[in-house]
C-alpha cells in the first residue's frame, strides 16, 4: 500500500478549503497536513508538516500574497506549488509565472480537474528532480573520465605507463585513452640536432 500524498492547502474562502478537503477525502490517497489561511503561516506549516505539494491561492490576506509565499516554499524546500485563483489577472500571472509553478487552478474548479492537477504536478516534479540527480551524475562523470588523477607508474627507461590492469602501454595510447588528446609526431629542434646534426 502506497504513503497518502501530503497536501498543505493555502486559502482563505472557507468554502473553497472546504470543498478541497472534503474532495480529497473522498478521492482517498491524500492527506491534509494543514490549512493556511495567510502566506507567513504557510511558509511555517510547509516547514514543519513537509507536505508532498501545496495548494496555493494567489490572493491572501496579509502582509504575504500566495506568490510571495509560493516562491519561499520552492526555493527552501522544493516543494511543488500549484496555483488557485478566482479570475485572470495578467500580472499576477506574470508574478507567478517566475516562481515556476507546477499548475494553476482556475476557481471554481471541478473534483476531476483538482486531482489531475495534483497528480501531474507531483509526476512533473518528481521526474525534474530525477533529471536534474542525473544530469549531475553525468556531469561528474564526464569530469572524472577524462581526468588523469593521482599517482601514474610509468617506466624509468621506456617511458611506458602501467595502467590499472597491469599492462604496460605507450605514453600516447595512455593519454588518449584517458583524455580528449590526441597525438601528432615531430621532432623538437633539440633532437634535430642531436640526432641529425642540423
Amino acid at each position: 500500500m502506497s504513503a497518502k500524498k501530503r497536501i498543505l492547502i493555502v486559502e482563505d474562502e472557507e468554502m473553497v478549503s472546504t470543498f478541497i478537503s472534503a474532495c480529497l477525502e473522498h478521492a482517498g490517497g491524500y492527506e491534509i497536513t494543514s490549512i493556511a489561511t495567510k502566506g507567513e503561516d504557510a511558509v511555517k506549516m510547509a516547514e514543519t508538516g513537509k507536505p508532498d505539494i501545496v495548494l496555493m491561492d494567489i490572493i491572501l490576506k496579509g502582509k504575504m500574497d500566495g506568490i510571495e509565499a509560493a516562491a519561499i516554499i520552492s526555493s527552501r524546500l522544493d516543494i511543488p506549488v500549484v496555483y488557485l485563483t478566482g479570475y485572470y489577472d495578467e500580472e499576477k500571472i506574470k508574478r507567478a509565472e517566475v516562481t515556476e509553478p507546477s499548475g494553476f487552478l482556475l476557481k471554481p474548479f471541478k473534483e476531476q480537474d483538482l486531482y489531475v492537477t495534483i497528480e501531474l504536478a507531483l509526476y512533473r516534479h518528481k521526474a525534474d528532480a530525477e533529471k536534474k540527480k542525473l544530469i549531475k551524475e553525468l556531469k561528474t562523470a564526464l569530469e572524472q573520465v577524462k581526468t588523469l588523477k593521482g599517482m601514474l607508474p610509468i617506466c624509468a627507461t621506456c617511458k611506458k605507463i602501467r595502467d590499472d590492469k597491469g599492462y604496460w602501454n605507450s605514453i600516447e595510447k595512455y593519454i588518449e585513452e584517458h583524455t580528449d588528446a590526441d597525438f601528432t609526431h615531430s621532432v623538437c629542434p633539440e633532437c634535430t640536432k642531436k640526432f641529425f646534426n642540423l
